[in-house]
């Protein structure tokens, strides 16, 4: 069954919030010291961001221009957001942790008109570099007069927009009425193959039908209260901002992680969406804690998560509870559980996890505590939330059921493949890519391998693509990264990058036997085996002065954190590179897979 989708646009649905709820609590903010939150209403926000629209139009910007958002999620980035669409142009995003020469790349191959950014530092990103950028917008700080291009706060492009609408006040309503659900709204940039990031093209209809498929779940309610941290800059995060119009879900808006467990105690939400990063992060403390008390604190604790893993089994088998266990799960929930819940803000009532996948450890004790975690699945080609579990619906393991209409079909090879309003129109000015990205029928190819199973619950399996995406989200280029570290250090046979659902990269070596043996006939490894002076300090040190030289080439999100040189180099016989000398990964991961624990020990606390 179709689903309807009662709105022409973003905007469309943004001003029948505001008129539906105008006094509604719409975003909060964090007070002047952190020990409470600043709510705007609706109708505020509408004010606001129909006079940032204003100001945009009164800079040049129409319909389709692409603006620029560079900046960390905050209240400020909404409301640009939501003034950028209702002005009729589209938000090119552009994550604030972007080196300089990627940031400039996205801004200037999307002919973004407008760049805001969210201090004079961002701004920077783009200097120098030739683009369409006509005016330059800072959320914080002063505008240098002297800028190129001419800078002005966003406060000046309110008062701007302010006074345009006293001029014409029907300005920004006209411009609504001419946007359609064919219109791109958003262009966000994914890494590809290269390491070159691609604009993937997403229009109203599909972030108005995220709105809308959001709904009906049991995870967005009209009385919860959302905490909203997750970059905006990321699908994920305008996905929900969509579901937060459609419902109208309060929600407080704060993209300090640093400040993230502190401030849910002050908060207190009822929903909460994160990437599986921050569940390690929880589940880290949460047992090195425990643990750290020893004795009967932490036999206790050991106890309490089996207990609560043992009602986990029954539920997920459909199986009822014995008395016995219930009551001891109420002991467990007494002693131990409630602590975690009332330090994740006593509340929550609902948690998604998306945008990387969830290791299965980490849901089920979640699940044990009493908090469990709805795993969902998306991608930025198909505007991030696809598929998600449901609070009575849940099947640990799996990525859930589709939202709303959405097709779902797997290839001859196993491949997931996803069709219908969601999905982009397209890579920017890349058609070969686009049309590569599609099957015959318009299937959206996700590069993911999956299984669907009898009650129509989705499980990816595996990674098609030779991309990898860390627990925190981020798809990192392997191959990219491996090309510069060969460029960067001679010593290098093979390197191999890894961090799928990883919560940090690192990377396996191996060495070139002729170039290290060169290097150690000079020293203190003279005369020592090519395996002697793999394992060697002196080796380790060498090539971590390369990695260190390779880090500061990559976006923080890249860098490879830990390294291991391996005792030999990678051989067509063991299967681990091809005869052409390519890499298969898979067989390199199984074959040196005690290396790659070592450098993940301690990654997550074990219990």
């Amino acid at each position: 069954m179709a689903l309807e989708v009662p709105y022409r646009s973003i905007p469309d649905m943004f001003f029948k919030r505001v008129a539906a709820t105008p006094n509604g609590q719409a975003f909060a903010v964090p007070n002047a010291d952190d020990t409470g939150m600043v709510w705007h209403t609706w109708a505020q926000v509408g004010e606001r961001a129909t006079a940032i629209a204003a100001g945009l139009r009164e800079l040049g910007v129409g319909l389709e221009d692409r603006v620029a958002i560079l900046s960390g999620t905050r209240f400020e980035w909404v409301l640009a957001d939501l003034g950028i669409n209702c002005a009729g142009a589209a938000t090119t995003t552009v994550y604030p942790t972007t080196e300089p020469e990627d940031a400039s790349y996205i801004v200037a191959d999307s002919g973004s008109k407008v760049l805001i950014a969210e201090n004079a530092k961002q701004a920077l990103k783009i200097s120098g570099v030739e683009t369409a950028v006509t005016h330059v917008v800072l959320i914080d700080g002063p505008a240098d007069a002297g800028a190129t291009p001419p800078q002005l706060t966003l406060a000046e492009l309110e008062e701007r927009g302010a006074a345009a609408l006293r001029a014409h006040p029907k300005l920004i309503e006209e411009v609504v009425a001419s946007i359609g659900p064919d219109n791109l709204a958003t262009l966000i940039y994914t890494s590809g193959t290269t390491g070159r990031p691609k604009g993937v093209q997403l229009l109203h209809a599909g972030w108005t039908w995220e709105g809308v498929a959001q709904q009906g779940l049991g995870l967005f309610e009209s009385s919860d209260l959302q905490y909203l941290w997750l970059p905006l800059s990321h699908s994920f995060g305008k996905s929900l901002l969509c579901g937060i119009i459609h419902v109208g879900v309060p929600t407080y808006v704060d993209g300090r992680v640093d400040k993230l467990v502190d401030m849910l105690a002050v908060v207190r939400p009822t929903l909460m969406c994160a990437a599986p990063r921050i569940f390690e992060k929880v589940y880290n403390k949460t047992v090195t804690t425990a643990l750290a008390g020893g004795g009967v604190k932490a036999k206790i604790f050991h106890w309490a998560v089996a207990v609560g893993k043992q009602k986990v089994a029954l539920e997920q088998a459909g199986k009822p509870l014995p008395g016995a266990l219930k009551l001891k799960f109420a002991v467990a929930e007494r002693l131990v559980f409630s602590k975690l819940q009332t330090k994740l803000g006593g509340r929550l009532r609902v948690l998604v996890s998306g945008s990387a996948p969830l290791s299965r450890d980490i849901s089920e004790f979640f699940a044990a505590a009493n908090l469990p975690i709805m795993e969902g699945y998306g991608m930025t080609e198909s505007s991030a939330a696809n598929f998600v579990n449901r609070l009575d619906k849940l099947k640990i393991g799996t990525v859930g059921l589709p939202l709303g209409d959405l097709e779902c079909r797997i290839d001859a090879d196993g491949e997931v493949l996803l069709r219908g309003a969601p999905v982009m129109r397209g890579y920017h000015n890349l058609p070969k890519e686009t049309e590569e990205a599609f099957t015959e029928d318009g299937f959206l190819r996700t590069g993911d391998i999956g299984e669907l199973d009898a009650d129509g619950f989705l499980r990816i399996t595996d990674r098609k693509k030779d991309l990898v995406k860390t627990s925190g989200g981020k798809y990192i280029a392997p191959s990219a990264i491996e090309g510069m570290f060969k460029a960067v250090c001679p010593y290098t046979s093979q390197a191999v990058v890894i961090g799928q659902a990883r919560n940090y990269v690192t990377m396996l070596i191996s060495l070139d036997e002729d170039a290290i043996k060169g290097w150690a006939a000079n020293g203190p490894l003279s005369g020592k085996s090519y395996e002697e002076i793999c394992g060697a300090p002196e080796t380790e040190k060498l090539i971590d002065g390369y990695v260190q030289e390779l880090n500061g080439k990559l976006n923080r999100w890249e860098t490879v954190k830990k390294f291991a040189i391996l005792p030999r180099d990678l051989s067509i016989e063991a299967g681990e590179i091809t005869p052409s000398m390519k890499i298969k990964r898979r067989s390199v991961e199984t074959n040196f897979s005690e290396h790659i624990d070592k450098m993940y020990a301690g990654s997550l606390a074990q219990i």
